[in-house]
């Protein structure tokens, strides 16, 4: 192929792609939110997260800023609501109200509601600013004198609300001591505002006959993640009135153009499409799901990979607060599982999607955590495991450092998985040097003096536990298998760094002797060094495949008679579990480059979930607006599944780049991805058609060559400098 034709080849895929996110990527109802849990639709900039339920007699926004947590040190607390805030419209009459929509759209994060009410055309935009800091809630409408509205803002901890000039105050202080703040103003198109007391003695607002208004809500508490500032940041009321002062003075044109520039210059980085589909206008994204069990939908498919790189992106960006349990999003002061940072799998499922889908910023938050709990975790760890160096977590964790639970001694290992992939996709050295490697060193050096050394020479991880399940006891899989990773990431770090050559070949001796992992009985991989696994065994948890994903120890190309038992193991788990489960059984899948079974465990993950209880050992799916049904809703879920499609799509981990590893038959007829990374810096562009690549590309900012496998075929090839 001539130069000229592959230039404009690779464009016209880039815009085709391209034209697909801009048109398709929405879900949207035809009818308000009456759930918060399941229906209600996400925004957030990272740090200020709402809920909005979109309706016509009142409006219903419950929002939430990262850092508003009890607990200490010590005591795990949970993550908090902040509060929400009433918009009562005067436009109760039954029946005048058609033509509605609510729609949230993923290219622009901007979430958008349209109706008419006694056949005037009514509009509102809301979005949450990361450039600017507040959220912004804009209603227009044609007609003149259209909105006569009560605003209320309520503080989700009874503290009374209080006026601010053309605006709402609450603030308080948790028994922890945290300060929290929040201030909501208004800007007025016409009509006349007044601003009393209601019966309880929180003021509201009353805003009559105007042709339109826009609200702008800044929140912030005086958390900051430093343990040697006591964790104590700036005054929140200082935060926010600063937010507050910068975005009044902007035009809405341009708090919005800002906005999503922002946004874009991160969720454009990547695209996908699979097959031929067209926008499905006329079926909202409850009706699409139900319709999916008859009639398979790629873009529906589509839409819920990148509603995963939506949802982190709204969660977590540079600066802030790794994404929970529920990313940021709860209304909840004593939320399932404190909406906590959970150690055995689900913060590191929460950023599994990140380096490989191009959003390395958003992987930031969860390293930076992890670099500020390193002291207080040093003393916990101590008062637990006397004398050793380094340090370890719970199976429950909060923002200070606080943690509750059973010990999970691998945990701190897992984090520093992602301590080296970060490195691993970008290649920085200097942050390999000054940033993760004296972590991957200090956890490398815990395990050192943690193992057990045995008298026929084979070295063990004590009294560990397969979470969630199983007796407490030495050689466990899940724990051998994250140590045999913690020290090979180290070792790699040392190599790639050339220093601390005797430690470095210290840990190499200590890995060579480790458990390696079993082939039990009836040809399972074992979960325990003892053969003793049961294959009737459904648990959720299957923390002894570990070594195959997300780690790299097992492999159908280096260890095919270890990666045909972890295949035993994982068909007696079965494919249908809780949300969560089930994304890393779609990873798992992919890695044994099964993509048919793969997409079969992707489709039992798109199954409609009602109801607001909590019953995780009765399957899982989503919601009516996408968010993982664990139940209840867990954002992990929808993290695994972007990250399992990638791993259908392209894989690095094994020191080779292969093309399409895991390609369902159901996608096999058309599809395009661009912006995809590899490990090593590289980026991957290509296109697909009856199952065989037609079209690649892979660039990266030095010069490289690598082992690729396009089409089942290995070859060397150079990467040029992109």
């Amino acid at each position: 192929m001539k130069l000229g034709n592959l230039i404009l080849t690779l464009l016209l895929i880039c815009n085709s792609v391209q034209a697909q996110n801009s048109n398709n990527l929405k879900i949207w109802d035809n009818k308000p939110a009456k759930d918060w849990m399941t229906q209600a639709y996400p925004i957030g900039n990272g740090k200020l997260g709402a809920m909005i339920f979109g309706g016509t007699d009142q409006e219903h926004i419950q929002f939430n800023e990262s850092s508003l947590w009890t607990g200490d040190e010590q005591e795990t607390g949970a993550y908090q609501a902040f509060g929400e805030i009433f918009i009562d419209f005067d436009q109760k009459e039954a029946g005048k109200t058609t033509l509605y929509k609510r729609t949230l759209n993923l290219n622009d994060a901007i979430h958008q509601i349209s109706y008419q009410y006694n056949g005037q055309e009514f509009t509102r935009e809301y979005f949450s600013s990361h450039p600017d800091q507040v959220m912004i809630f804009n209603y227009a409408s044609k007609a003149k004198n259209a909105y006569s509205v009560t605003i209320r803002l309520k503080d989700a901890h009874a503290s009374k609300t209080k006026n601010a000039t053309d605006g709402l105050i609450i603030e308080g202080v948790l028994p922890n001591g945290l300060k929290y703040a929040s201030t909501l103003r208004l800007k007025q198109n016409g009509g006349t505002l007044k601003i009393d007391k209601d019966s309880e003695g929180n003021s509201q607002i009353h805003l009559t006959k105007a042709n339109g208004f826009t609200l702008f809500l800044s929140a912030s508490t005086d958390y900051i993640n430093q343990r040697a500032r006591q964790w104590k940041g700036e005054d929140p009321s200082q935060v926010v009135n600063r937010n507050l002062k910068t975005a009044l003075a902007k035009s809405y044109a341009v708090l919005k153009n800002s906005h999503i520039k922002d946004y874009q210059s991160l969720f454009n980085r990547f695209a996908l499409q699979i097959g031929n589909n067209t926008p499905k206008d006329d079926v909202p994204t409850v009706q699409q799901i139900i319709n999916y069990k008859k009639n398979t939908d790629n873009q529906l498919e589509t839409t819920l990979f990148q509603y995963g790189r939506y949802l982190l992106i709204s969660s977590s960006r540079k600066g802030g607060l790794p994404a929970n349990l529920q990313g940021i999003w709860n209304n909840s002061n004593n939320p399932p599982w404190r909406s906590d940072y959970h150690s055995n799998i689900n913060i590191q499922m929460n950023y599994w999607l990140a380096e490989p889908t191009n959003l390395a910023e958003s992987n930031v938050p969860y390293l930076d955590y992890i670099n500020s709990m390193r002291e207080v975790k040093k003393e916990n760890t101590q008062k637990e495991y006397p004398g050793v160096r380094g340090w370890t977590v719970r199976t429950e964790n909060n923002i200070f450092g606080g943690e509750s639970f059973s010990w999970n001694t691998p945990g701190s290992a897992w984090y520093a998985q992602a301590l080296w992939d970060h490195y691993s996709f970008n290649q920085d050295k200097g942050y390999l040097k000054s940033f993760a490697y004296p972590i991957l060193k200090e956890l490398s050096e815990f395990w050192d003096d943690h193992l057990k050394r045995r008298s026929d020479g084979v070295i063990v991880a004590p009294d560990g536990w397969s979470p969630e399940h199983g007796p407490k006891e030495d050689g466990v899989s899940y724990d051998q298998q994250i140590v045999y990773d913690l020290f090979t990431n180290y070792i790699e770090a040392a190599d790639s760094l050339k220093i601390d050559t005797d430690y470095r070949n210290h840990i190499a001796s200590l890995r060579d002797k480790l458990l390696k992992p079993k082939i039990g009985k009836w040809g399972q991989l074992q979960e325990w060094e003892d053969d003793k696994d049961d294959p009737n065994d459904k648990h959720r948890h299957a923390s002894h495949l570990f070594a195959l994903h997300p780690g790299r120890q097992i492999s159908i190309n280096k260890t095919p008679e270890l990666a045909e038992a972890a295949k035993v193991s994982l068909t007696a788990r079965g494919d249908e579990s809780t949300g969560w489960s089930m994304a890393w059984k779609m990873n798992f899948w992919a890695r044994l480059h099964d993509g048919n079974h793969a997409y079969q465990i992707l489709k039992n993950f798109i199954t409609l979930v009602g109801g607001d209880g909590i019953d995780y050992n009765d399957g899982g799916g989503i919601y009516e607006n996408l968010l993982c049904a664990h139940p209840p809703f867990q954002i992990d879920g929808n993290f695994g599944y972007t990250a399992g499609v990638t791993e259908m799509l392209v894989q690095s981990q094994e020191g080779l780049i292969d093309l399409l590893p895991a390609l369902p038959d159901a996608w096999k007829s058309y599809g395009e991805v661009r912006g995809l990374k590899a490990r090593g810096n590289i980026t991957v562009d290509l296109k697909w058609k009856d199952g065989v690549i037609t079209d690649y590309k892979l660039t990266s900012p030095l010069v490289r060559q690598i082992q690729l496998k396009v089409n089942g075929t290995l070859k060397t090839a150079t990467v040029k400098k992109s």
